[in-house]
């Protein structure tokens, strides 16, 4: 079983070292313990994690602020925030500065090993009631306009590339779910990033779910991953005292 080398980010260390407690054994090695991410680099030694936790307390824009500084300092490193937030603005937020995925401290540890892997895959992974939220236009990252979709001009195959954003599908996948080539998919990525002005491929995903193109979604490829924990499988939410 090949090892992920995982970095813990958070200021309280009765959590932390139970998060760490709990990991060990599996896939996901911890290979360092920061309180903020201004100290990542005392920790790390010149090679960058495979794999970032970051628990969310106190603040959403000291987090979004960390995850942009993790986006322009490690940004092929995928990013897990941890949190007993449970407002679809603050996951809104969240994706939009960077996170990979956005997990409820009452998850079972089954499902966040199972999470932590769909977030390694280059899937986004998040609470399916929050993800509806987004979906039915409850919240966005921008306000919504009021221009029906077919006025910004995408094609068919740029709506069909969009979709496949929305469930976290990198471009390989993309080309595999739709029969062309990976240079094809960034050719028409560029082009719908262009028309919806979105900076990334996160905000393009949120815009999509604002819009109306994947309905009936969860995250991660149809996996559930907020299923309660089985008996005598403690919750994140128990760490935190």
């Amino acid at each position: 079983m090949s090892e992920t080398s995982t970095l813990l980010v958070g200021r309280n260390r009765l959590f932390l070292e139970g998060l760490k407690s709990l990991l060990k054994g599996s896939s996901f090695e911890v290979c360092g313990e920061v309180s903020g991410v201004a100290d990542i680099e005392d920790v790390v030694d010149g090679s960058d994690p495979d794999l970032i936790l970051i628990e969310l307390r106190g603040e959403v824009a000291l987090l979004v602020e960390d995850l942009r500084q993790l986006q322009d300092d490690m940004p092929d490193v995928p990013v897990v925030v941890l949190t007993d937030e449970r407002d679809p603005r603050t996951l809104a937020a969240c994706l939009n500065a960077g996170a990979d995925a956005f997990l409820l401290k009452d998850i079972s540890l089954e499902a966040l090993i199972h999470s932590l892997k769909l977030a390694m895959m280059g899937q986004k992974v998040m609470p399916t009631d929050l993800a509806a939220a987004l979906i039915n236009g409850a919240v966005g990252v921008a306000p919504a306009s009021c221009k029906r979709i077919e006025e910004y001009g995408l094609s068919d195959r740029e709506q069909e590339i969009l979709r496949c954003l929305v469930y976290g599908d990198a471009n390989k996948v993309i080309a595999n779910r739709l029969d062309i080539t990976e240079a094809t998919v960034k050719v028409h990525m560029k082009s719908l990033l262009r028309k919806i002005k979105a900076g990334n491929r996160t905000q393009a995903a949120i815009w999509a779910l604002n819009h109306g193109l994947a309905p009936g979604l969860p995250f991660g490829g149809g996996a559930e991953p907020m299923f309660p924990a089985p008996s005598g499988a403690p919750a994140l939410s128990q760490l935190t005292g």
